[in-house]
């Protein structure tokens, strides 16, 4: 595998460029203190793999991304624990490190970096489709700069609180800065709905019904009008 490796900061180059050196599998190609010359060079050559910080002069990581039809892998290397949450909206984002890092962590990166490699290589069935017959089973959640998994068919309800939101499951509660949508589009159609405009059901996890809402553990929640229909059709009514 290739990579590239794009930093304004010529230490953090020099470790990464570190500790690739010591892996079998990865060869450093190039390296870029601009994402803008970075950009130029993918327009004629193709890598594997990019190390990318996400604050440089002019252009930030995630802008780099966005300007790519069809981004490498890439793993985040930055001194930011903020953006957490944002990066993994991005399907090519394979990790994000933290700085400084160690050997250590950046070993369990590389790990994930070559499983999603080798896993892209197994033949797809409807490739026109295939992110909708390939539903993960879990999502990320930034949490006190904590990234904390969260197993889909755990969650149980999601109600939108102003700026927040709140995931529920089946053992614990959880308060995420984001949207309802961002959630709603992590979230597999067939098993969730969304009953009103603050809410969404796992369908699997309804207790009762009873006129205008539903009973998923000891939550009552609301069911607007104009979604009932669809939950009605949702249910395997005798």
């Amino acid at each position: 595998m290739n990579c590239i490796i794009i930093d304004d900061e010529m230490m953090a180059r020099a470790i990464i460029a570190q500790f690739v050196t010591s892996l079998t599998k990865i060869k450093v190609v190039e390296e870029f203190t601009n994402a803008i010359y970075a950009i130029k060079y993918l327009n004629e050559n193709k890598v594997d793999v990019v190390f990318l910080d996400i604050h440089m002069p002019d252009f930030t990581g995630f802008d780099f991304i966005k300007t790519l039809k069809n981004p490498p892998k890439v793993i985040l290397v930055t001194s930011d624990k903020n953006f957490a949450f944002e990066a993994f909206e991005f399907d090519c984002i394979v990790d994000y490190l933290v700085k400084p890092i160690n050997e250590d962590r950046f070993s369990k990166a590389i790990e994930k970096l070559l499983t999603r490699h080798s896993t892209n290589k197994l033949p797809e069935k409807n490739t026109g489709h295939a992110s909708a017959n390939q539903e993960p089973n879990e999502f990320y959640v930034n949490i006190g700069n904590r990234l904390i998994k969260i197993d889909i068919p755990s969650v149980t309800m999601v109600k939108a609180n102003g700026d927040y939101i709140i995931i529920k499951t089946d053992s614990t509660t959880y308060t995420v800065h984001t949207t309802l949508k961002k959630i709603e589009d992590k979230l597999p159609s067939d098993l969730f709905l969304k009953v009103h405009r603050s809410y969404i059901i796992n369908t699997k996890k309804i207790i009762d019904i009873e006129d205008n809402s539903v009973l998923i553990g000891k939550d009552i929640i609301p069911v607007s009008r104009g979604n009932r229909p669809e939950l009605i059709n949702r249910l395997n009514l005798l």
